[in-house]
């Protein structure tokens, strides 16, 4: 077999490790040689969208990605006591929290720590919506992937039983809840779409709609920062309300139409941060969420707060691939594309 690097290739190259957790994609690149400028994470997030939006675009779009690709950039912390600091990527931009890839981020640092010889098992990650400690609790085989749970930062109701006229659903009640990143929350029931029996493609559909009203005639402010200040997206449930060990499902519909395969760890810490202010669960409840997948992470108000709560989220990644990424100086791809709406938007 012929090495790339006896290719001759005139190419940038990505070392990546792809993993995923409940089925969602996570692809780990160490920016680290990129000497991403900023004294804060946010700081960073900008210029790496200002300075190297390119390689986002190269490793989520295709051909190298795909429609609902996501990744977690990792970037030296600006302080020493984090572990790591990490970006959170997708098709469409960087993501301020994301629970699903800190749980791969947790398998991750584990690993190194002990490729490295240390038996490190609590992390602090650096993200930027703010500090999330990450605690990894080996299983007993030592084959199986290990139990990563992290408690983000402090998540909180935004917004209660608010309401809004969408077009073709009439008036539509939901919450806003904050988990690191701002969703509306609904049952799909309250869109007139059962759950469970509607086609999926239609309750994608439903989400979008609302997220496209929302995001044109309201708007969500962070009490502290301005960069976190955004609508993410639109957590569809199977019911009103949260019961303590009882499953519960969701749909989360983020950034520009993506689906997430899991979930969603910052959707879970909003949807706890809405029953608790309505009451529904008490701090240590714990109750098992599953999405698209089927595969589920476990959640539980950790502890109250001033605003709302701090939530604890569980679960296990997987690791899929190691590789590197060839992007060609003539390829007209390198940099990644999407597929268009229409095949007009080729002419324009």
């Amino acid at each position: 077999m012929v090495s790339v690097n006896d290719l001759g290739l005139k190419a940038d190259r990505l070392a990546v490790i792809d993993m995923h957790t409940a089925g969602e994609p996570v692809r780990i690149f160490d920016a680290t040689p990129l000497n991403v400028a900023g004294e804060t994470i946010l700081q960073k997030r900008r210029n790496m969208g200002d300075r190297f939006d390119h390689l986002r675009r190269a490793m989520m779009l295709e051909p190298r990605g795909h429609a609902d690709m996501y990744g977690a950039i990792l970037v030296p912390p600006n302080d020493p006591a984090y572990d790591a600091a990490v970006l959170f990527t997708h098709n469409s931009g960087y993501s301020t929290m994301c629970g699903h890839a800190t749980v791969a981020l947790g398998r991750f640092l584990y690993d190194q720590a002990r490729q490295q010889g240390r038996t490190q098992t609590r992390f602090t990650l650096e993200c930027p919506c703010g500090p999330v400690a990450i605690e990894v609790s080996p299983d007993s085989d030592p084959a199986a992937a290990p139990m990563v749970r992290f408690e983000s930062v402090e998540s909180f109701a935004l917004a209660l039983d608010d309401s809004i006229e969408l077009s073709g659903f009439g008036r539509v009640q939901f919450d806003v809840g904050y988990g690191g990143a701002f969703y509306a929350i609904l049952p799909s029931a309250r869109l007139g779409l059962d759950f469970h029996q509607t086609p999926l493609d239609q309750l994608v559909d439903a989400a979008g709609k609302l997220v496209a009203e929302l995001r044109a005639t309201r708007s969500v402010r962070h009490p502290a920062e301005p960069d976190l200040s955004f609508l993410y997206g639109a957590i569809l449930t199977d019911g009103d309300r949260l019961t303590p060990g009882q499953l519960t499902h969701n749909l989360c519909w983020f950034g520009e139409a993506q689906i997430d395969r899991s979930p969603t760890g910052s959707g879970v810490s909003a949807r706890l941060a809405v029953a608790h202010a309505k009451g529904e669960i008490a701090p240590g409840a714990a109750l098992p969420f599953a999405g698209a997948s089927g595969q589920a992470f476990d959640g539980a108000v950790a502890r109250p707060t001033e605003r709302g709560i701090i939530a604890a989220v569980s679960g296990r990644a997987y690791y899929m691939a190691r590789s590197e990424l060839i992007l060609e100086a003539q390829d007209p791809f390198a940099h990644g594309f999407a597929l268009p709406a229409r095949f007009g938007d080729y002419l324009a």
